[in-house]
């Protein structure tokens, strides 16, 4: 019966190893419900005042990013699942809600924590705020 139900699943990807975790169970749920996965990478925007400054870290967000989807599409591919990726400038938030919402996918899979440290501190953990937020299913693989 949930064969049928699941056939777009979303995964917030940010480069962590819960986040490939995450993806790691999305991908066995698609094998079982020959579902698609769409990867979101979203890399926080800062004040503009630190934009200078923060420029050169920007890029390199940029550059990991694509390396980390690809990374992740190589995966998918092995296993035989079709694997979208989309990276995002935003509150982490912000976009995985808003993407889940005017896509229709049927089920949010994420890492219980990401990147850790200081920038938990100041953003509070993404998964709980989606698994509070969510109108959909979310999974959260630990």
């Amino acid at each position: 019966m949930i064969r049928k139900k699941i056939k777009k699943i979303l995964v917030p990807l940010d480069g962590s190893k819960n986040s490939m975790r995450g993806l790691d169970e999305a991908i066995y749920l698609a094998r079982q419900c020959h579902a698609t996965i769409t990867g979101l990478y979203v890399i926080p925007i800062y004040p503009r005042n630190f934009a200078d400054a923060i420029m050169p870290y920007q890029i390199h967000l940029s550059k990991s990013a694509k390396k980390f989807m690809s990374n992740a599409k190589t995966n998918c591919a092995k296993k035989g699942i079709v694997f979208r990726s989309k990276i995002m400038f935003g509150s982490p938030i912000g976009e995985i809600e808003d993407l889940s919402k005017n896509k229709k996918f049927d089920i949010i899979v994420i890492g219980s924590r990401g990147q850790s440290g200081l920038k938990e501190v100041f953003l509070g953990s993404v998964a709980n705020a989606i698994v509070h937020k969510s109108k959909i299913p979310v999974l959260v693989i630990k």
